[in-house]
């Protein structure tokens, strides 16, 4: 199905718009069919918010609306986990949930495996339990929602401050700054799609930078996101002159040593356990990707 908006539709959320189109399904339904990228506005995926605009071309694929993500037996690093949540080490090389393109081989399909039905569906097929992501070659510590609840509690919480995610990174070239903020506006990169950018207009993107260890060339920092925009300490430290280690979307360059895209991983995570607000405070070690080239340039 394809409908075109045109100048005479008022400008309202895209969810409410096919409502009237989609008169068999629920909103809620409708809703998590866009998010599961089954609904298209001018080739692209919105979320269910997406206020439709004259011209706009969107188009609805019956069979999409189907689909279903498999299980798979892969392998979890749980690092902790209640009734109501758990969190995952997710490992560098990993989607963090299937895209129209990739649908196995993801951290989705190997919660589907462990716990069936006992994940959230708030965002929908292709995000079951899913809160937030990381990018394919991020590794590190990811929350993951058992039940509906505890996926609003935990969204509430991130929207209030109360989670703070910290991150380690490689950046190329000595930063002399001990600590320092990174308050720049980012937005999607309108002559490349696919990246994000600083630029005038974009939201509100916060990150406290601390520096852990100068060497050579290159300084090991420690990354606490204020705000969570996607690619955003990729963005920020690139916008500095100081991209991270072999991140060549953002500008890195030629590497010394191979490693699968950005040094990056979240490695401290604290958040209120639902539903009583003990906070949970858990770290992890370095990755290998890590250490193999805090090594090289150690020696």
């Amino acid at each position: 199905m394809r409908l075109l908006v045109d100048e005479l539709t008022e400008e309202k959320r895209i969810d409410s718009y096919l409502a009237d189109y989609m008169q068999d399904y629920s909103r809620s339904k409708i809703q998590s069919e866009i998010k599961n990228a089954s609904v298209l506005v001018n080739s692209k995926t919105v979320k269910p918010s997406y206020i439709v605009k004259d011209g706009d071309v969107i188009d609805i694929n019956p069979k999409d609306l189907s689909t279903k993500i498999l299980p798979e037996n892969i392998p979890l690093d749980i690092v902790w986990e209640d009734e109501n949540m758990l969190v995952v080490n997710k490992p560098s090389g990993m989607l963090t949930h299937p895209t129209t393109i990739e649908q196995s081989g993801t951290l989705v399909n190997a919660l589907l495996f462990r716990y069936g039905d006992g994940l959230s569906d708030i965002n929908g097929e292709f995000r079951k339990g899913i809160l937030h992501r990381l990018d394919r070659n991020t590794s590190g510590l990811l929350m993951v929602a058992k039940n509906n609840a505890a996926h609003e509690y935990l969204v509430e919480k991130m929207k209030a401050g109360k989670i703070t995610k910290k991150y380690l990174a490689v950046v190329k070239g000595v930063i002399e700054e001990d600590d320092f903020i990174i308050d720049k506006p980012i937005g999607r990169n309108s002559a490349q799609p696919h990246k994000m950018a600083v630029i005038p207009g974009g939201k509100e993107s916060i990150s406290k930078v601390k520096i852990i260890e100068r060497f050579k060339d290159a300084t090991l920092v420690e990354i606490h996101l204020i705000t969570g925009r996607t690619h955003q300490i990729r963005v920020h430290m690139s916008s500095i002159g100081h991209p991270v280690y072999n991140d060549t979307l953002y500008g890195f360059g030629k590497m010394k040593i191979k490693t699968e895209d950005q040094v990056l991983e979240a490695y401290k995570l604290s958040f209120p356990r639902p539903y009583n607000g003990e906070i949970i405070s858990l770290e992890i070690d370095k990755d290998e990707k890590l250490k193999k080239v805090l090594k090289f340039l150690s020696d």
